[in-house]
Protein backbone atom coordinates (compact mmCIF):
# COMPACT_ATOMS: atom_id res chain seq x y z
CA UNK A 1 0.00 0.00 0.00
CA UNK A 2 1.08 3.56 -0.60
CA UNK A 3 1.31 6.35 1.93
CA UNK A 4 -1.88 7.96 0.59
CA UNK A 5 -5.20 7.03 2.22
CA UNK A 6 -7.97 5.67 0.02
CA UNK A 7 -10.27 8.35 -1.29
CA UNK A 8 -13.86 9.02 -2.29
CA UNK A 9 -14.11 6.62 -5.27
CA UNK A 10 -14.15 3.73 -2.82
CA UNK A 11 -17.47 4.92 -1.37
CA UNK A 12 -19.12 3.41 -4.45
CA UNK A 13 -17.08 0.19 -4.40
CA UNK A 14 -17.55 -1.08 -0.88
CA UNK A 15 -20.35 -3.30 0.34
CA UNK A 16 -21.21 -4.41 3.83
CA UNK A 17 -18.99 -3.13 6.67
CA UNK A 18 -17.02 -5.21 9.10
CA UNK A 19 -19.04 -7.05 11.73
CA UNK A 20 -17.17 -6.90 15.05
CA UNK A 21 -16.78 -3.61 16.97
CA UNK A 22 -13.82 -1.71 15.62
CA UNK A 23 -12.49 -0.93 19.06
CA UNK A 24 -12.21 -4.64 19.80
CA UNK A 25 -10.65 -5.46 16.44
CA UNK A 26 -8.09 -2.68 16.75
CA UNK A 27 -7.28 -3.67 20.31
CA UNK A 28 -6.54 -7.23 19.16
CA UNK A 29 -4.53 -6.02 16.16
CA UNK A 30 -2.51 -3.68 18.38
CA UNK A 31 -1.73 -6.45 20.85
CA UNK A 32 -0.31 -8.52 17.99
CA UNK A 33 1.52 -5.67 16.25
CA UNK A 34 3.12 -3.67 19.04
CA UNK A 35 5.62 -6.32 20.22
CA UNK A 36 6.99 -6.41 16.66
CA UNK A 37 7.07 -2.63 16.24
CA UNK A 38 8.68 -2.11 19.63
CA UNK A 39 11.21 -4.84 18.81
CA UNK A 40 12.88 -2.90 16.01
CA UNK A 41 16.52 -2.14 16.80
CA UNK A 42 18.25 1.08 15.83
CA UNK A 43 20.58 -0.81 13.51
CA UNK A 44 17.57 -2.17 11.59
CA UNK A 45 15.96 1.17 10.70
CA UNK A 46 17.63 1.37 7.28
CA UNK A 47 16.63 -2.12 6.17
CA UNK A 48 14.39 -2.50 3.15
CA UNK A 49 10.84 -3.79 3.59
CA UNK A 50 8.22 -5.56 1.45
CA UNK A 51 6.93 -2.04 0.66
CA UNK A 52 9.45 -1.09 -2.00
CA UNK A 53 9.11 2.66 -1.37
CA UNK A 54 9.88 2.36 2.35
CA UNK A 55 12.77 1.31 4.50
CA UNK A 56 11.95 0.36 8.09
CA UNK A 57 12.32 3.92 9.38
CA UNK A 58 10.03 5.34 6.70
CA UNK A 59 7.48 2.60 7.23
CA UNK A 60 7.40 3.22 10.99
CA UNK A 61 6.96 6.94 10.37
CA UNK A 62 4.15 6.20 7.92
CA UNK A 63 2.41 3.90 10.39
CA UNK A 64 2.89 6.48 13.14
CA UNK A 65 1.17 9.06 10.94
CA UNK A 66 -1.70 6.71 10.09
CA UNK A 67 -2.26 5.87 13.76
CA UNK A 68 -2.34 9.56 14.72
CA UNK A 69 -4.43 10.86 11.82
CA UNK A 70 -7.02 8.09 12.02
CA UNK A 71 -7.74 9.18 15.58
CA UNK A 72 -9.00 12.44 14.07
CA UNK A 73 -11.02 10.57 11.45
CA UNK A 74 -12.72 8.56 14.19
CA UNK A 75 -13.88 11.86 15.69
CA UNK A 76 -15.23 12.99 12.27
CA UNK A 77 -12.40 15.52 11.90
CA UNK A 78 -10.16 16.03 8.88
CA UNK A 79 -6.78 14.30 8.70
CA UNK A 80 -3.58 15.71 7.25
CA UNK A 81 -1.52 13.40 5.05
CA UNK A 82 0.23 16.21 3.18
CA UNK A 83 3.55 15.37 4.83
CA UNK A 84 4.93 12.57 6.99
CA UNK A 85 6.66 13.79 10.16
CA UNK A 86 9.88 12.02 11.15
CA UNK A 87 8.70 10.96 14.58
CA UNK A 88 11.43 8.36 14.91
CA UNK A 89 14.00 11.17 14.89
CA UNK A 90 11.80 13.52 16.93
CA UNK A 91 11.18 11.07 19.78
CA UNK A 92 14.54 9.31 19.70
CA UNK A 93 14.77 6.38 22.09
CA UNK A 94 11.22 7.12 23.30
CA UNK A 95 9.55 6.41 19.96
CA UNK A 96 8.35 2.88 20.89
CA UNK A 97 6.60 4.22 23.99
CA UNK A 98 5.06 7.09 22.05
CA UNK A 99 3.86 4.73 19.35
CA UNK A 100 2.24 2.51 21.98
CA UNK A 101 0.54 5.54 23.54
CA UNK A 102 -0.80 6.74 20.20
CA UNK A 103 -2.03 3.24 19.36
CA UNK A 104 -3.94 3.12 22.64
CA UNK A 105 -5.53 6.47 21.71
CA UNK A 106 -6.45 5.04 18.31
CA UNK A 107 -8.24 2.09 19.90
CA UNK A 108 -10.03 4.41 22.31
CA UNK A 109 -11.06 6.76 19.49
CA UNK A 110 -12.67 4.01 17.43
CA UNK A 111 -14.34 2.47 20.48
CA UNK A 112 -16.06 5.77 21.31
CA UNK A 113 -19.85 5.93 20.83
CA UNK A 114 -20.72 7.01 17.29
CA UNK A 115 -17.25 6.52 15.86
CA UNK A 116 -18.45 3.87 13.43
CA UNK A 117 -21.52 5.84 12.31
CA UNK A 118 -21.92 8.24 9.40
CA UNK A 119 -19.12 9.56 7.20
CA UNK A 120 -15.60 10.17 8.42
CA UNK A 121 -13.88 13.53 7.97
CA UNK A 122 -12.80 14.94 4.64
CA UNK A 123 -12.49 11.44 3.19
CA UNK A 124 -16.32 11.30 3.00
CA UNK A 125 -16.33 7.53 3.30
CA UNK A 126 -18.43 5.44 5.66
CA UNK A 127 -16.75 5.64 9.04
CA UNK A 128 -16.83 1.89 9.43
CA UNK A 129 -14.83 1.49 6.22
CA UNK A 130 -12.31 4.13 7.31
CA UNK A 131 -11.77 2.24 10.55
CA UNK A 132 -11.21 -0.89 8.51
CA UNK A 133 -8.43 0.87 6.61
CA UNK A 134 -6.40 1.60 9.74
CA UNK A 135 -7.02 -1.95 10.95
CA UNK A 136 -5.60 -3.17 7.64
CA UNK A 137 -2.55 -0.91 7.88
CA UNK A 138 -1.80 -1.94 11.44
CA UNK A 139 -2.06 -5.62 10.55
CA UNK A 140 -0.21 -5.64 7.23
CA UNK A 141 2.52 -3.16 8.13
CA UNK A 142 3.31 -5.12 11.27
CA UNK A 143 3.96 -8.08 8.96
CA UNK A 144 6.13 -5.85 6.76
CA UNK A 145 8.23 -4.78 9.75
CA UNK A 146 8.49 -8.32 11.07
CA UNK A 147 9.75 -9.59 7.72
CA UNK A 148 12.24 -6.77 7.38
CA UNK A 149 13.67 -7.25 10.87
CA UNK A 150 13.57 -11.05 11.20
CA UNK A 151 10.87 -11.13 13.86
CA UNK A 152 7.98 -13.53 14.35
CA UNK A 153 4.51 -12.07 13.84
CA UNK A 154 1.19 -13.78 14.49
CA UNK A 155 -1.64 -11.45 13.42
CA UNK A 156 -4.82 -11.30 15.45
CA UNK A 157 -6.83 -14.24 14.11
CA UNK A 158 -10.14 -12.52 14.70
CA UNK A 159 -9.21 -9.73 12.29
CA UNK A 160 -8.13 -11.75 9.29
CA UNK A 161 -11.48 -12.93 7.96
CA UNK A 162 -12.87 -9.43 8.37
CA UNK A 163 -9.92 -7.90 6.54
CA UNK A 164 -10.02 -10.39 3.70
CA UNK A 165 -13.65 -9.48 3.12
CA UNK A 166 -12.82 -5.78 3.23
CA UNK A 167 -9.85 -6.12 0.86
CA UNK A 168 -11.88 -8.21 -1.59
CA UNK A 169 -14.32 -5.29 -1.85
CA UNK A 170 -11.66 -2.59 -1.92
CA UNK A 171 -9.16 -4.17 -4.27
CA UNK A 172 -10.54 -3.29 -7.75
CA UNK A 173 -10.72 0.42 -6.94
CA UNK A 174 -7.57 0.34 -4.80
CA UNK A 175 -5.57 -1.07 -7.71
CA UNK A 176 -6.86 1.61 -10.07
CA UNK A 177 -5.66 4.17 -7.52
CA UNK A 178 -2.25 2.42 -7.19
CA UNK A 179 -2.88 1.74 -3.51
CA UNK A 180 -2.61 -2.03 -4.03
CA UNK A 181 -0.29 -3.72 -6.49
CA UNK A 182 -1.49 -6.60 -8.66
CA UNK A 183 -2.46 -9.66 -6.63
CA UNK A 184 0.17 -12.33 -6.08
CA UNK A 185 -0.86 -15.94 -6.79
CA UNK A 186 -0.99 -18.24 -3.77
CA UNK A 187 -1.40 -22.02 -3.78
CA UNK A 188 -4.56 -23.78 -2.62
CA UNK A 189 -4.69 -24.06 1.14
CA UNK A 190 -2.88 -20.78 1.74
CA UNK A 191 -3.47 -19.30 5.18
CA UNK A 192 -5.69 -16.29 5.78
CA UNK A 193 -2.70 -14.00 6.31
CA UNK A 194 -1.04 -15.27 3.11
CA UNK A 195 -4.24 -14.65 1.19
CA UNK A 196 -4.62 -11.18 2.67
CA UNK A 197 -1.04 -10.23 1.84
CA UNK A 198 -1.35 -11.57 -1.69
CA UNK A 199 -4.51 -9.53 -2.31
CA UNK A 200 -2.66 -6.35 -1.37
CA UNK A 201 0.09 -7.22 -3.86
CA UNK A 202 2.61 -8.60 -1.39
CA UNK A 203 4.59 -11.80 -1.77
CA UNK A 204 3.73 -13.75 1.41
CA UNK A 205 7.16 -15.40 1.20
CA UNK A 206 9.15 -12.17 0.86
CA UNK A 207 12.46 -12.12 2.71
CA UNK A 208 15.01 -9.40 3.25
CA UNK A 209 17.56 -11.53 1.42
Amino acid sequence: MTEEPLGEPLSHALGEPLGEPLGELLDAAAAAALPVLRGVRDDQLDRRTPCAEYDVRALLNHLFQVIVEFQALAAKKDADFSRTPDRIAEYGAQWPDRLSEETARLVEAWAAPGAEEGLSGGMQLPARIVGGMVLLDLTVHAWDVARATGQTYAPAAGCLAELRSLVAQMSPTARKMNVFAAPVPVPPGASDIEGLLAETGRDPHWTAG
